[in-house]
């Protein structure tokens, strides 16, 4: 998985008031949570941080603090509740020797028959929870969806299986491939123009059937 580098300031001041503090400043008050360590707090610039949450991909990040480093993920982010400012993000230092869960964005690749033929693609799932050790970490999973007709879905056990493990049910949908709804309605109006067709067939032969009937009475009354 790609990395990137932040840096972070120790902070020893906590609580509200200084982290409203660090905020108008433009820092965002973090947390490193490490296993079998004291929780480090520091501050990350609002503006790097940014860069990070508001991508679509996913990456390790070695966060620099007084010449340590540490290589970590982020576990969890608060947001303003009535804007899209960060509050607080929590860090979770990594252990090569541990299995860590972090959700994998789903890329998909190739030109669905199902869409060619005028279906609509829908993708149920844009993040897998993905648990492996940290270098088995993939960027995305990639999903090829070349074969998917109408009607066709793939489920997580259909995936390629790499150095990791899918925590999602196995019978989960990943991505499927639905009948438009102008192509149902077209369905509907060429079953509603057969079904008059045959109905006006019907009624022709009806109606021959009673003019050799009447033609038949007349020839027997004419022999009489």
């Amino acid at each position: 998985m790609k990395s990137v580098s932040l840096n972070g300031i120790a902070r020893v001041d906590l609580g509200k008031k200084f982290s409203k503090k660090f905020r108008k400043n433009g820092d965002v008050p973090c947390v490193i949570y490490s296993k079998g360590k004291e929780p480090l707090h520091i501050c990350v610039k609002n503006n790097e941080l940014r860069k990070i949450i508001y991508n679509p991909n996913v990456f390790i990040l070695n966060i620099n603090v007084e010449d340590q480093n540490y290589n970590t993920i982020i576990r969890d982010t608060q947001f303003h509740p009535l804007n899209d400012n960060i509050l607080h993000v929590d860090f979770l230092e990594l252990s090569e020797n541990e299995l860590v869960s972090l959700e994998i964005p789903v890329q998909l690749s190739g030109n669905s028959i199902g869409v060619r033929n005028g279906g609509r693609l829908n993708l149920v799932m844009r993040k897998l929870l993905v648990q492996s050790f940290p270098k088995n970490l993939p960027d995305t999973i990639n999903i090829d969806i070349t074969n998917l007709r109408i009607g066709d879905s793939i489920r997580i056990e259909e995936l390629e299986k790499g150095n990791y493990n899918l925590i999602q049910p196995a019978d989960a949908v990943v991505v499927s491939v639905k009948t438009a709804r102008n192509i149902v309605e077209e369905e509907e109006e060429e079953g509603e123009v057969e079904a008059e067709g045959e109905g006006e067939g019907e009624g022709a032969t009806d109606e021959k059937k009673d003019e050799n009937s009447a033609s038949s009475k007349e020839e027997n009354t004419d022999s009489k």
